[in-house]
């Protein structure tokens, strides 16, 4: 348990200070990367999937997000004991991940005069507020996560049966899994489809010090959260009933 708590704790730092990273790259004032847009922060996000992946998966299974220990441990795949330090660890390593992000850009974010994009770079949000629509985007989102991962499987060769594995290369198709669902899906909310990604950072953003900080939205904040969960679930009792 030590070995992987260690390594969902780290690969989550990684996860958030590469992705929070490049939020911060595209949102903060007088970055080099400012302004580079919706593709740059995508693409940021899977290689940032990749990077945790290839550390915490020879250890832990690198679930690196809550929604994915929870949906598989419904899905029996997952000792349901071992989910809540797989938990812990994953909003741990989220939040020195996001306070490493605000270490490394405190003038950036003291140059952003507009409150929500400074909190974008923690967490995310509704591109419109509807918190209906919006637990489904993230449910959907972390559906197709959740499902999909449930269902990837090394090639295999027979006679003899040989396991045709990638090493750190398997980590791609998550990453590109996860490109997939923030190009196809994020737009409406930001593609939390993690409740440590987002619960981490916004606990970073209410603490550090920030000019012209305004409110850490703890009103939304059980939407990225509550929609993940319900995602994976839905997830696991469809790949059970498919059998």
């Amino acid at each position: 348990m030590t070995s992987t708590f260690v390594a969902e704790f780290i690969g989550t730092f990684i996860l958030i200070l590469l992705g929070c990273g490049v939020n911060a790259n595209v949102t903060l004032e007088k970055t080099y990367g400012h302004g580079s847009g919706w593709i740059v922060i995508t693409t940021g996000w899977a290689f940032a999937v990749f990077s945790a992946v290839a550390i915490a998966g020879p250890y832990s299974g690198a679930h690196i997000n809550p929604a994915v220990s929870i949906g598989l441990a419904a899905a029996g795949e997952f000792p349901w004991a071992e989910v809540p330090a797989y938990v812990l660890a994953q909003v741990l390593g989220a939040m020195l991940g996001a306070f490493f992000v605000w270490l490394t850009h405190r003038d950036h974010f003291n140059q952003t005069a507009d409150p929500g994009a400074q909190l974008g770079v923690f967490s995310t949000g509704p591109a419109i507020a509807n918190r209906g629509l919006n637990i489904l985007s993230e449910a959907i989102g972390t559906f197709v996560l959740v499902f999909t991962v449930l269902y990837f499987t090394d090639a295999t060769l027979t006679e003899p049966e040989t396991t045709i594995g990638l090493g750190s290369l398997g980590a791609l198709p998550v990453a590109l899994l996860v490109w997939g669902i923030g190009l196809s899906l994020g737009g409406t909310t930001g593609y939390a489809i993690n409740p440590a990604r987002d619960l981490g950072p916004r606990i970073i953003h209410a603490l550090v010090p920030i000019s012209g900080k305004g409110a850490s939205g703890w009103g939304y904040s059980w939407v990225p959260i509550a929609g993940p969960v319900l995602g994976a679930l839905v997830a696991a009792g469809l790949y059970l009933v498919l059998g």
